[in-house]
């Protein structure tokens, strides 16, 4: 299984503690052979499975198990041989479905104790490679009100007319005015089951949030700019700094109060002690393609290929600039690479304040 090991970026001056989550290759000749212990490792009496319901059949055990037929493949590896490996390891047999056809791995076995162990043995597959998924969605403070994408576009236009010579700097590196947004967290919900089960978590977060708020909306100002590296001179992402305008941080509390109940209910993995929250203006992955997200997608640049940009006039013309003020009422779960009528991502689900 996969180890979260801490990292520290500096962010203005500013030091965050984030965790980076080791990422490993796959390809698909790769062997998705069984990483468990070897085969003369005894099976534990005791171990047994508490989260999952094992019944008693006439002809031993059984337990069903929900996991998306995205993760199907590395519970069977190359040519079957991970399932063959944790059926003779565990002295069970595990039928699964077909490729594509969503539905519940089955594992039957002698004894209640084997059929434990090979369902703990695959939850470790499925919790490893599902790290691996790219996100599907992601819970977001919406910053599209019209007075913010009014302020948006003039700050572009003068970004330009005044910082345009400067290296890197032209309009597709933009933000879409219509999705200006702040990110919470990302969730890889692999079916429509973990959707649902991700807007049951995001609804039963309401009554807290609103307990926070005393059930108004929360007043907010985005003012000034900031970057997340070293060097001003060759920056991808520029962001937009959001206040509380009374000063409180009320929507700090709300945003890792989510964060902590997603991370709780094993649906979201932490990146930051607390959550970073900014607001993207520009990014050098939309560079001449419109259609990539701020987190990348289909067709995005690789690290190597991003063309920086040259953010010191940007940073010392417009350090204090100001887009605006307005009151946030909702978290939104959105849909990644969507759109919905308003030009904003397609909601899977949402919550208010008041």
């Amino acid at each position: 299984m996969e180890v979260l090991r801490p990292s520290l970026i500096n962010i203005n001056g500013r030091i965050y503690r984030r965790n980076l989550v080791k990422e490993e290759q796959y390809e698909e000749e790769e062997d998705f052979s069984y990483m468990g212990p070897p085969e003369s490792e005894d099976l534990a009496e005791d171990e047994i499975c508490d989260t999952h319901c094992i019944e008693q059949t006439e002809k031993g055990f059984r337990c069903a198990i929900d996991v998306p037929s995205v993760l199907y493949k590395y519970i069977i590896g190359k040519k079957g041989e991970t399932r063959k490996r944790l059926e003779a390891e565990t002295k069970t047999s595990i039928i699964i479905p077909k490729q594509g056809v969503e539905g519940q791995i089955v594992i039957t076995g002698p004894n209640k104790s084997a059929v434990s162990s090979a369902i703990t043995r695959i939850e470790v597959l499925i919790e490893s490679f599902r790290r691996k998924q790219p996100f599907t969605h992601f819970l977001s403070f919406p910053l599209n009100d019209p007075k913010i994408q009014e302020g948006f576009l003039r700050f572009k236009d003068e970004v330009l007319q005044q910082c345009s010579q400067d290296h890197g700097v032209e309009g597709s590196i933009f933000q879409n005015p219509s999705k200006l947004h702040l990110t919470v967290g990302t969730l890889a919900l692999l079916n429509e089951m973990e959707v649902r089960k991700a807007c049951e978590h995001l609804q039963e977060c309401q009554s807290v949030i609103r307990d926070i708020t005393e059930g108004k909306p929360i007043p907010l100002e985005v003012t000034g700019i900031e970057y997340m590296n070293d060097d001003p001179g060759m920056v991808d992402v520029l962001y937009a700094k959001v206040s509380v305008k009374d000063g409180s941080d009320t929507l700090q509390v709300i945003a890792d109060r989510l964060v902590e109940h997603f991370v709780s209910a094993g649906l979201m993995v932490r990146e930051w002690d607390r959550v970073k929250l900014h607001g993207t203006v520009m990014n050098t992955l939309f560079r001449k393609d419109s259609t990539v997200e701020e987190s990348g997608g289909p067709g995005r640049q690789t690290t190597s290929e991003r063309e920086s940009f040259d953010a010191r006039n940007i940073l010392k013309k417009f350090s204090s600039y100001r887009f605006g003020e307005f009151e946030l009422n909702t978290v939104m779960m959105s849909q990644r690479f969507s759109t919905d009528c308003t030009g904003y991502y397609t909601a899977a689900g949402s919550i208010t304040f008041s």
